[in-house]
C-alpha cells in the first residue's frame, strides 16, 4: 500500500466527518442544475450541461470550508474525476485538502424485477478502475435500488453488489456497496431486515480487504449496528434518500457509528446566483449541520 493510500485509509476509517456525494450522472444532472438555479434553457446539449455542473462542483470543492476537517471524502462522477478545479486535477485537489476521492462506477439501473432494480452490466469496469487508480482515487461507489421486501430480489441485489466489489477490490480500490432501500416503500422496514441478513451473510463469505456500505437510514434506529461493528466493514455511510437535510440529519443522529454521504441534502440551499461569500456561508452551514449529525 502506498503512503498516500495508507493515509487515505486512516482518514476514512477514523476521520470525524462525512462523505460528500458529488456524483449526479447524466440522468440526474438537469434536476441538480435546476435545484442550483439553472433552468434547462441555459444549455442546449450534454456538453454544455456537463460544463455547468462541473462549474458547480468546482465551486464546491474549492470553497474554503470544503476540507478534511469535516468532509473526509467525496464521491465523484467520472467526468469530474477527469476534470480540473482550481487549476489541478480534481482528485489531487481534494486529497491536498484532506478529502479522500471516490468514483461512482455504475452505469445506472435495470428495470424493476422481483421488487428491485439491479445495476446495468458494466463491461468497461476494469478499464475505469485502472484509470481511477492512475488518478489517485481511493475507492468506488455503485448503486442499486430495493423497492419491495422481496427475498429473491434482495438476495440478487446483494450478490451482484459483492460480485462487482470483488472486481473493484482486485484493483486495490475500496468499494462502497450501495443497495438503497427506497424510503417511500410501503415495505421499507421488512426490506431493511432482509437487506441486513443478506449483507451479513455476504460479509461472512467475503475474503478481501474491508468494504464500505452506503445504506438508506433504517426505519428502526440502530438496526444496522451489526454492520457498523462488523470487522469486514471499514465504514457505514448513509444516503439522504429524498429526505430534506433537517430530517436526514435527525434520522442520521439516531444511528450511532453511521456517517452521512449526502448529495441533495448537502447541496439543497446552494444557488448559482449567490456571491462567493453567500455561497461559502451557505455551504459551510450545511457542512456543519451534516457533520454534527454524523458525529452525534
Amino acid at each position: 500500500m502506498t503512503t498516500a493510500n495508507a493515509a487515505m485509509l486512516e482518514q476514512i476509517k477514523s476521520g470525524q466527518g462525512f462523505i460528500a456525494a458529488l456524483d449526479q450522472s447524466g440522468g440526474s444532472t438537469p434536476k441538480a442544475l435546476k435545484g442550483y438555479g439553472i433552468e434547462a434553457d441555459a444549455f442546449s446539449n450534454d456538453e454544455e450541461m456537463f460544463a455547468l455542473i462541473h462549474d458547480m462542483r468546482s465551486r464546491i470543492v474549492t470553497a474554503p470550508c470544503f476540507n478534511g476537517d469535516k468532509v473526509i471524502g467525496a464521491i465523484l462522477f467520472e467526468r469530474t474525476m477527469d476534470g480540473d478545479a482550481g487549476g489541478k486535477p480534481v482528485p489531487a485537489l481534494l486529497w491536498e485538502r484532506g478529502v479522500v476521492p471516490f468514483l461512482k462506477i455504475d452505469k445506472g439501473l435495470e428495470d424493476e424485477a422481483d421488487g428491485v432494480q439491479l445495476m446495468k452490466a458494466n463491461p468497461g469496469l476494469d478499464d475505469l478502475c485502472k484509470r481511477a487508480v492512475a488518478k489517485g482515487v481511493f475507492g468506488t461507489k455503485m448503486r442499486s435500488v430495493i423497492n419491495l421486501a422481496n427475498e429473491a430480489g434482495v438476495k440478487a441485489i446483494v450478490e451482484q453488489q459483492f460480485a462487482e466489489a470483488a472486481r473493484i477490490a482486485a484493483h486495490g480500490l475500496v468499494p462502497i456497496i450501495e443497495p438503497e432501500v427506497n424510503i417511500k416503500s410501503a415495505e421499507r422496514d421488512a426490506a431493511d431486515r432482509l437487506l441486513l441478513n443478506e449483507t451479513l451473510a455476504a460479509l461472512d463469505a467475503w475474503t478481501g480487504a474491508p468494504v464500505m456500505l452506503k445504506l438508506s437510514l433504517p426505519t428502526e434506529a440502530g438496526l444496522f449496528q451489526p454492520l457498523v461493528d462488523h470487522p469486514k466493514v471499514l465504514r457505514v455511510v448513509a444516503l439522504s434518500g429524498g429526505f430534506a437535510r433537517p430530517e436526514a440529519c435527525v434520522e442520521l443522529a439516531k444511528n450511532p457509528g453511521i456517517i452521512a454521504s449526502f448529495s441533495r441534502a448537502l447541496l439543497e440551499d446552494l444557488r448559482h446566483q449567490m456571491s462567493d461569500d453567500e455561497f461559502n456561508s451557505s455551504l459551510g452551514g450545511a457542512i456543519n449541520e451534516i457533520h454534527a449529525a454524523s458525529v452525534a
